[in-house]
């Protein structure tokens, strides 16, 4: 029968409608194996605390008296199945890396917790499965837990919040107070998009240089978020603008196989030509990521247009270049 959750279901309904279930009557329902079906029920005794018992004079299976076991019994309205587990815990060793100083990880301990509990058995034992997995992150810009932890609160209770701002190109600092609209987590590090009340205009914030962030009883300005999207995402990368270039590049073929895999923007266009070369075409507001991106690959790219990018690529290498002379 179906899933192991399904069978779980299944096995606490007909104890609860029917008062009290035969072994035999179980495996005809769910159509297991004897051991399978030992499994399960020890499985919801042990993991799940169900006050499932045997009564050897009846020869059935019956829940405990409440006024034994404590309070009345129920499944959780939430269940995951063995791969849903499995992500979860992915998702957490990724959280436990985005956010080393445990800001967001601390909340979900009980949850986490129960989800070991849920995963671990003979068979898999949830810790020795985490220890055997490794997710690493390069250039992680860290933020502090104080100042994330007040942007989040006054993103959901939708407040303005103060903040104490280093805008490191200008190497200038500066106090805004802004309307958070929206947070994004882009190559390791946290964004802020946020109505700027001094600017009267979206602005992008990375949270790595905030240096303090105070919460403020002001009601936050709300714009929708089909809004806010338009006006933020339409470049390349982080850089948010809404005058659009297009970029025009030439992998090739020896880099095909790869970069035919890589997304670098959600509308981007590619081809392979006669020769095994990759074009691709895609938008871009603002060429610094974009640039970065395309030094990446070296001499299996060409910028084939427009011209002040594929200029500004030229300039860069011969830049590096003369660090070698």
């Amino acid at each position: 029968m179906g899933s192991k959750t399904e069978r779980f279901y299944k096995i606490e309904l007909m104890i609860r409608h029917r008062g009290q279930v035969s072994f035999e009557e179980m495996l005809a329902e769910l159509e297991v194996s004897r051991a399978t079906l030992k499994r399960d029920l020890q499985f919801l005794r042990d993991r799940m605390g169900a006050p499932i018992v045997y009564d050897r004079a009846e020869n059935v299976y019956r829940f405990a008296d409440e006024g034994h076991t404590g309070d009345k019994h129920e499944l959780p309205g939430l269940w995951f199945d063995q791969k849903e587990l499995y992500a979860l815990l992915m998702a957490h060793h990724l959280l436990s890396d985005l956010d080393p100083e445990g800001t967001l990880s601390r909340h979900m301990g009980p949850l986490l917790d129960r989800v070991h509990q849920l995963l671990g058995s003979a068979e898999v034992d949830a810790t020795e499965l985490m220890r055997r997995v490794r997710i690493v992150g390069s250039a992680r810009r860290a933020v502090g837990s104080q100042c994330f932890e007040v942007i989040c609160a006054a993103l959901l209770q939708r407040r303005r919040v103060q903040l104490q701002y280093f805008t490191r190109s200008r190497k200038a600092r500066s106090v805004r107070e802004v309307s958070p609209q929206r947070l994004i987590h882009y190559r390791n590090t946290w964004y802020l998009d946020a109505w700027c009340h001094e600017s009267e205009a979206l602005r992008r914030f990375a949270l790595d240089a905030v240096e303090d962030a105070q919460p403020l009883e002001r009601k936050a300005r709300n714009l929708s978020l089909k809004r806010v999207e338009e006006e933020m995402d339409g470049g390349y990368g982080i850089f948010a603008d809404n005058k659009v270039s297009w970029a025009h590049l030439r992998f090739t073929a020896e880099a095909a196989p790869w970069v035919s895999q890589e997304a670098w923007h959600p509308q981007q266009e590619t081809e392979v030509d006669d020769t095994g070369a990759l074009l691709m075409k895609l938008p871009y507001v603002e060429p610094t990521e974009l640039i970065m991106d395309i030094l990446r690959w070296g001499p299996d790219v060409e910028v084939l247009r427009p011209a002040p990018l594929k200029q500004a690529v030229a300039a860069r290498l011969k830049q590096a270049c003369a660090q070698y002379r």
